[in-house]
């Protein structure tokens, strides 16, 4: 197996990843092959959210994880195989997200199904992600009366 396409496709990755959590949205949207598709498992939301093109999916993710909302992706233990231009990859997500205004954090973990494309500039690029969640909950910030944080929230905590 080639070692060097792997090791690009996990840096791929981890550029998703640490793009989402910095809101870096130009660099988010490069991972992303034009005609890519994203199904996220949300059960917050109560249904499985499909987003159709890189534009829907940067679009989707700038208005719903913004400036007001402190999110944290990790993901391991990567399964990828590659063929060809083609790879597939199974990540173990675990993700936090605190949302301010509502004083709420939602903690999970899942597992990521991933299809790559290496494009014609010869980088690799996702063509389709999705997880599929292991659990979820919500707890409010304010049944934690101790919590108190020291970095990453404004002082209007």
């Amino acid at each position: 197996m080639d070692l060097v396409t792997l090791e690009e496709i996990r840096r791929l990755k981890y550029r998703y990843l640490r793009s989402v959590d910095l809101k870096l949205w130009d660099e988010f949207a490069e991972v992303f092959t034009e005609d890519a598709v994203a199904e996220y498992d949300t059960p917050v939301l109560g249904k499985v959210l499909r987003l159709e093109g890189r534009d829907a999916i940067v679009e989707y993710m700038r208005g719903n994880l913004g400036p007001d909302k402190i999110s944290t992706h990790t993901a391991g233990a990567p399964e990828i195989d590659v063929d060809g231009d083609r790879a597939t990859g199974t990540w173990g997500l675990d993700d936090s997200i605190i949302l301010i205004e509502q004083r709420l954090l939602i903690r999970g973990a899942a597992f990521y199904h991933d299809t790559y494309r290496k494009c014609e500039d010869g980088r690799w690029r996702v063509e389709k992600t999705g997880h599929k969640r292991t659990y979820e909950y919500i707890v409010s910030l304010d049944d934690m009366p101790s919590l108190k944080f020291t970095a990453g929230i404004p002082d209007s905590q």
